[in-house]
């Protein structure tokens, strides 16, 4: 029989697919016990998971409501990519200067293939894939911090970036802007130059902002 801790983390797992994949969307308000009867998991798990997303910044409990998902509004998105910058641009140095593993042909190869798609017909159906190319060069650069600490606290912002992208799509004409501005940032890398790799990590946040409007 699962114990109340394996609950809990089945529920608090459950909860933040349904955020990261847009089933939960920003400004959603709900019971617990219509959260209870979407999850299917008993109501004492639920609210230790809504505590957990609460604590990510991921909802809002509302006494004797139920919860409310994050807002995704002009601030809270400032926060969470200049909160995201931070973490690629430390990133990106101390792989510059140690040296250590970095996927870089690979991301390369998958930011080139879709740029090529974007470039000759960014139809919608590349948004998903955009957005999963998107991550994979912010997922790399947080790795290269090489800290517990701070793989928990990028993989609680990751996942209020994700309310906020199914919030803000990734519309196909950012597409390939994106790509080339990533790309950017590759070539700093592997030219091993930190400077350069910080001004491209800034100029990726300061146009993704303004494509978003905020």
């Amino acid at each position: 029989m699962p114990t109340t801790s394996n609950l809990s983390d089945r529920a608090h797992a459950a909860l933040l697919d349904r955020l990261r994949d847009g089933r939960l969307r920003s400004g959603t308000f709900l019971s617990m016990p219509v959260l209870v009867d979407l999850i299917g998991l008993p109501i004492a798990a639920m609210r230790e998971a809504v505590k957990r997303a609460e604590a990510s910044g991921l909802l809002t409990i509302v006494p004797k409501r139920g919860v409310a998902v994050m807002d995704a509004g002009p601030q809270t998105t400032r926060d969470c990519l200049e909160l995201r910058t931070m973490f690629d641009c430390e990133g990106a140095r101390r792989i510059i200067a140690s040296g250590g593993a970095f996927p870089l042909a690979a991301l390369r190869e998958t930011h080139h293939q879709l740029l090529a798609e974007a470039r000759a017909d960014p139809a919608c159906d590349l948004q998903q894939r955009a957005i999963r190319t998107d991550l994979s060069l912010h997922d790399a650069l947080a790795r290269g911090l090489d800290s517990p600490l701070a793989a928990r606290l990028y993989g609680e912002n990751r996942d209020r970036i994700a309310v906020i992208q199914n919030t803000r799509p990734f519309v196909p004409d950012r597409i390939a802007p994106a790509m080339e501005e990533h790309l950017a940032i590759l070539d700093a890398i592997e030219a091993r130059d930190s400077i350069r790799a910080d001004a491209a990590i800034r100029y990726h946040l300061r146009e993704t902002l303004r494509w978003w409007g905020v």
